[in-house]
């Protein structure tokens, strides 16, 4: 399989942070074909296994520096609350050569190594304490949010020395189109009032995004909104809005030396 001669689109958001670079991806700039054209940084879902190989190569050689040590920590994510600390001994490596881990969020305060959360509707997360060179990113979608996992990457991220800690909040389904039924809807607010919300047609509905803010924001810590909704975006992938021809989308975090 070839390499595009001009990659274009690749990213809906990237920016520096002191010596931490993030990226939140867009669908535009890789290799997938139909439907899942065409950054499809997904590792399942009928996808070919060679195209998001190289999608996810294509992003790395662009987001990391090309000196040979860069590496990259991804997650089997299973909507849940546990972290998983990327350090000298761990975790495994997978079958792509990433260090690879089983939760919904990773920490680290290791330079050289990219972390990676994929989602498609649910709210990625990135985190930073530049001053003490730790950094984290999850992914918290309605489970997530009721299972707690952005406070507890926030204790994780404490647990290595980080005290001053930002969140960058990345695109989402918005609570305007993520209409669940009332039942699920106040079982949600009852755990996490400020996700309560009404689609633009007048619906019950659940606001991820607000209950990942209002948790970080008890947690003390200062939150970026980079949001913008995947349902209403044709250039994000979105699971509610395609279902199974919906690829996904990754946030992105490193820490230079």
């Amino acid at each position: 399989m070839g390499v595009p001669d001009i990659i274009k689109g690749l990213y809906a958001t990237r920016l520096t942070h002191g010596p931490v670079e993030l990226a939140f991806t867009d669908r535009h700039g890789g290799v997938s074909c139909a439907p899942f054209d065409s950054l499809n940084l997904g590792w399942a879902g009928g996808d070919a296994p060679d195209a998001m190989a190289e999608n996810h190569r294509l992003v790395m050689d662009d987001f990391a520096p090309r000196d040979g040590v860069e590496r990259l920590a991804e997650l089997g994510q299973v909507h849940g609350r546990d972290v998983v600390l990327v350090g000298p001994e761990g975790p495994r490596h997978d079958v792509h050569g990433h260090l690879h881990g089983i939760g919904d969020g990773l920490v680290t305060a290791e330079p050289g190594i990219t972390l990676s959360v994929r989602a498609a509707d649910c709210a990625p997360v990135l985190f930073a304490d530049a001053a003490a060179g730790v950094i984290g990113a999850c992914h918290c979608g309605r489970p997530g949010v009721v299972a707690g996992i952005v406070p507890a990457t926030v204790a994780a991220m404490r647990d290595l020395g980080a005290t001053s800690i930002t969140a960058w909040v990345g695109p989402h389904v918005c609570g305007r189109c993520y209409e669940v039924p009332r039942e699920m809807q106040d079982d949600l607010a009852a755990i996490e009032p400020a996700t309560r919300s009404t689609t633009s047609w007048g619906t019950p509905a659940v606001d991820v995004g607000a209950g990942v803010r209002a948790q970080l924001e008890r947690e003390g810590v200062e939150v970026v909104d980079l949001s913008r909704c995947t349902m209403e975006s044709p250039d994000l992938f979105s699971y509610r809005r395609d279902a199974k021809r919906s690829g996904r989308q990754a946030g992105l975090i490193r820490r230079s030396a």
